[in-house]
C-alpha cells in the first residue's frame, strides 16, 4: 500500500500555488538596439561572411574595368575621352559590387526565408540595409583604386588628384548599393533580382564608359538618372590640369543625396519585404 501525501492530491507542492502567477511587477523588456551599434554589427557580420565568397568576385571585376580600358586604348587617343573611359571603369568596379551583387543577394536572401532572421533581430531596418550595403562597398576600394591607377597610367593621364577617390569610392557606392538593395527586394523572384542588377551593371558599363558627347539624346538623358553618373564625372573632371573643384563637389554632393535616397528606398523596401 502507498502513501499519497495530502499536498498532490490537494493540487499544491509546498506553499506556492501551482497556477498562482509569481509575485511582482513583469521584467520589462530589453531595450532596442540603438542604429549605430547595431549598422556596426550588421556591417562586421557581413563582412567576414562575404569575405571569403566576394574576393574572387572582386578579382573580375577589376580585370573586367582593366580589359574594358586597354580594349578602349585603341579607339581612344587621349583627351575627354580619355577621362571617361578611365573614370567609368573605375566606377563599374563598384557598380559591379555593390549594385550587381547586391541586388543578387537580397534577391537570394528574399527567396530563401532569411529576411525572417533579421526580422527576429532587434535592430533598426536601417541597420541592416546600411551594413550591407556598407560592407559590399567596401569590397570595390581596391579594385577601383588599382583600376584608376592603370587607366591614368595607361592613358597618360595625371596621378595628382586621385586622392578624390575616397570621396568618389563611398558616395558612389552608397547611391548603387541602395538601388542594388532595393531591386533585390522588390523583385518578386530571385531570378528577376539577378537579372536586374546585372542590366544595372550593364548600364553603367554603357552610360559610364562611353564619353557623354558621343551618347544619343535620349540615352544621354538617361545617363544623368543614373546613381553613378555624377561620381564618374567627379572622378573625370579631376584628370585636369586645374580641375574645376566647385564642379567637382557639387557632382559629389548630388552622387551623396542620392545615396541618401536610393538607401531610404531600400530601407523601406526592406520593411515592405520583412512583413510578408
Amino acid at each position: 500500500m502507498s502513501i499519497v501525501p495530502a499536498e498532490a492530491v490537494s493540487g499544491r507542492v509546498g506553499t506556492a500555488p501551482v497556477n498562482e502567477p509569481a509575485d511582482g511587477p513583469p521584467a520589462p523588456l530589453a531595450p532596442r538596439a540603438r542604429l549605430l551599434p547595431s549598422l556596426a554589427a550588421v556591417y562586421r557580420a557581413q563582412l567576414s561572411r562575404a569575405r571569403v565568397a566576394r574576393i574572387p568576385l572582386l578579382f573580375v571585376a577589376t580585370f573586367q574595368s582593366v580589359g574594358i580600358m586597354i580594349l578602349m586604348r585603341g579607339v581612344v587617343d587621349g583627351g575627354d575621352e580619355a577621362r571617361a573611359v578611365v573614370a567609368g571603369s573605375s566606377v563599374l568596379v563598384v557598380a559591379f559590387v555593390a549594385l550587381n551583387l547586391l541586388a543578387q543577394y537580397f534577391g537570394q536572401l528574399r527567396a530563401s526565408g532569411g529576411l525572417d532572421h533579421y526580422a527576429t533581430l532587434p535592430v533598426p531596418p536601417a541597420a541592416v540595409v546600411l551594413g550591407a550595403a556598407g560592407a559590399y562597398a567596401s569590397f570595390t576600394v581596391p579594385g577601383t583604386a588599382v583600376t584608376a591607377v592603370t587607366g591614368s597610367v595607361l592613358f597618360q593621364l595625371p596621378l595628382t588628384h586621385l586622392w578624390v577617390l575616397v570621396a568618389v569610392i563611398p558616395l558612389s557606392g552608397a547611391a548603387l548599393a541602395g538601388l542594388g538593395a532595393a531591386l533585390g527586394l522588390l523583385a518578386p523572384r530571385q531570378e528577376l533580382a539577378t537579372l536586374l542588377g546585372q542590366l544595372g551593371m550593364s548600364a553603367a558599363l554603357l552610360l559610364g564608359v562611353l564619353p557623354a558627347d558621343r551618347l544619343p539624346g535620349p540615352i544621354a538623358y538617361a545617363r544623368d538618372l543614373l546613381p553613378s553618373t555624377y561620381g564618374v564625372e567627379a572622378l573625370a573632371r579631376t584628370f585636369d590640369a586645374r580641375p574645376d573643384w566647385p564642379v567637382v563637389a557639387f557632382d559629389l554632393a548630388v552622387c551623396a543625396a542620392v545615396g541618401v535616397c536610393s538607401l531610404a528606398v531600400a530601407t523601406w523596401a526592406y520593411r515592405r519585404a520583412a512583413v510578408r
